[in-house]
């Protein structure tokens, strides 16, 4: 199991730090992705959780073979599963 964690900067939205750490962690551009994050969650449904800067808790879920937390704070730490 691999861990990597990327801050979210406020230039860029939450469902971008997510799509660049997966991307990252498979050692491929974001748009080789397979499936689009889209297909497993709404992009704009997450940016609009953290959009606030105030939001509190996290979310997670699982994409391809990782699971994804993304926390109140823009931090998104992708664990690897895969073996």
């Amino acid at each position: 199991m691999s861990q990597v964690q990327t801050a979210e900067t406020d230039s860029q939205r939450v469902s971008r730090a997510v799509i660049d750490a997966v991307a990252a962690v498979e050692g491929i551009r974001p748009t080789e992705l397979a499936p689009p994050l889209y297909d497993v969650v709404d992009p704009d449904a997450l940016d609009k959780v953290f959009a606030g800067r105030s939001s509190l808790g996290k979310v997670v879920f699982n994409y391809n073979s990782y699971e994804v937390t993304v926390d109140a704070d823009g931090h998104v730490a992708i664990k690897d599963y895969s073996g």
